[in-house]
C-alpha cells in the first residue's frame, strides 16, 4: 500500500495583520519535522501543498532538511484544493446572525490575541453553524462545497500515484478535517471536535490501494515531544 502524509502547517502569526506567515516557532517546527523524517529514512515520491504561504513555507523548511541529510526531496506541486477554508469569510458572513445572542462577539473577534479562549468558543460556534449548512450565505463557500474541493484534490493525488508511493501533503487543519470526514465517514461536527486538537506540523497518515483509502494514524507529533520543548506544541 502507499501512504499519504497529511502535514499541518507550522504555527502561523495568530493575531497579527497577516496570519498567513509562519512565526519563528512555526519555522522551527517545520525544520524539526523535516529532520525527524529524514532521520527515519523516509523517502518521498511526491509532495503537494496548497498555495497559502504558511503551507508552502512549511514544506520548504521541512524538505530542506531532506536535502541537508543527502536524501533529496521532490519538487513541491501546488494544488489550491488543499487550501484552508476561508475562516475570515465565514466569520464575516455568519457573525451578524450571532450578534443578538452574543453582543460582545464583535469586540472579541476583532482582538483574538487578547481574548484567545473566548475567540475559540465563538469561532467554534460559527464554524459549527457553517458545517451544519443552516446559515449558508450567498457568495460564501459552503461546507459541502469545501469538502468537494478537498475531495477533488485527493482524487488527483491518487490518480497520479504509484501503488507504493510515499506522498506528503502540506495543508491546514480544516482541510485535514474534511479528509477525515471523507475517509472515515465521521460526522462533520465530530470531525471538527478533533480539528481543534491538531498540532502544528503534526503527521496524519492515510494508506491507499488504488482509490481505497484508510486512516492509519492521526495527529502524531512525536518529533516535537522528543525535544521536551512544550513551547513547540501549538495549535494555530
Amino acid at each position: 500500500m502507499g501512504s499519504i502524509y497529511l502535514i499541518r502547517h507550522g504555527q502561523a502569526s495568530f493575531g497579527a495583520d497577516d496570519y498567513d506567515v509562519l512565526s519563528p516557532v512555526g519555522v522551527r517546527q517545520a525544520e524539526v519535522l523535516g529532520g525527524h523524517l529524514a532521520q527515519l529514512g523516509l523517502r518521498l515520491d511526491r509532495c503537494y501543498s496548497g498555495n497559502l504561504r504558511r503551507q508552502q513555507h512549511t514544506a520548504q523548511a521541512a524538505l530542506a532538511q531532506f536535502d541537508a541529510a543527502g536524501i533529496g526531496a521532490p519538487a513541491i506541486l501546488v494544488d489550491p484544493a488543499f487550501n484552508e477554508f476561508d475562516a475570515d469569510a465565514v466569520i464575516r458572513a455568519l457573525l451578524p446572525d450571532l450578534l443578538p445572542e452574543e453582543p460582545e462577539a464583535l469586540e472579541v473577534l476583532r482582538n483574538p490575541a487578547q481574548n484567545r479562549a473566548e475567540f475559540q468558543r465563538l469561532f467554534s460556534t460559527l464554524v459549527l453553524r457553517w458545517v451544519a449548512g443552516t446559515h449558508d450565505k450567498p457568495g460564501l463557500q459552503s461546507w459541502k462545497g469545501f469538502v468537494e474541493q478537498v475531495r477533488g484534490g485527493l482524487e488527483r493525488v491518487l490518480a497520479e500515484a504509484d501503488r507504493k508511493d510515499n506522498i506528503a501533503v502540506f495543508t491546514s487543519g480544516g482541510t485535514i478535517t474534511a479528509l477525515l470526514h471523507l475517509v472515515t465517514g465521521i460526522p462533520a461536527d465530530s470531525a471538527f471536535g478533533l480539528n481543534w486538537q491538531i498540532v502544528n506540523t503534526s503527521l496524519n497518515r492515510l494508506k491507499f490501494r488504488g482509490n481505497e483509502v484508510t486512516l492509519a494514524s492521526f495527529n502524531s507529533h512525536v518529533h516535537l515531544e522528543l525535544l521536551r520543548a512544550p513551547e513547540l506544541i501549538t495549535y494555530r
